[in-house]
């Protein structure tokens, strides 16, 4: 006995895979949601910055303080955080370099910090700042050691 098979010929419409309308939509939807989501990720990740700048000020603050320490004096404006890397000639006590790798560390934007020793505002021995996202030390968008 020889076995019959049965082949469909032609296409059902369920088997039709998605209609070009349905694909439309579902973008028009996908394209709605990254709108309204995208602007409050991207204030979440500036706003993460900002807090990375001030944990950062913070530490460097801290070997600023381990370098008085070891050396009498903070950093001059002139020697600037590079002192924190290399002596400086006038250092005699340096017990550096005091951080990892031969460069000065940079902020959360690829920016050099700004150092100043000492202070313009009352009641600091240094500042040190970020020109923040702007890259403006000067402006009101700067971070500053408290």
């Amino acid at each position: 006995m020889i076995a019959l098979s049965k082949r469909r010929v032609g296409n059902d419409a369920g088997d039709a895979g998605f209609t070009l309308i349905e694909l439309l939509v579902v973008i028009a939807i996908l394209g709605l949601l990254i709108s309204l989501v995208a602007p409050a990720v991207l204030r979440q990740l500036g706003n993460a910055k900002v807090s990375i700048a001030r944990q950062s000020i913070e530490r460097i603050g801290s070997i600023l303080d381990t370098y008085k320490l070891d050396v009498g004096s903070y950093p001059s404006t002139e020697d600037g955080m590079e002192a924190l890397v290399t002596k400086p000639s006038d250092a005699e006590n340096w017990n550096g370099p005091y951080v990892k790798g031969s460069s000065v560390p940079l902020d959360p934007w690829n920016h050099p910090y700004v150092y100043r020793a000492p202070s313009d505002r009352p009641d600091h021995d240094y500042d040190l700042c970020s020109p923040g996202p702007n890259n403006n030390a000067s402006a009101d968008s700067a971070i500053c050691n408290k």
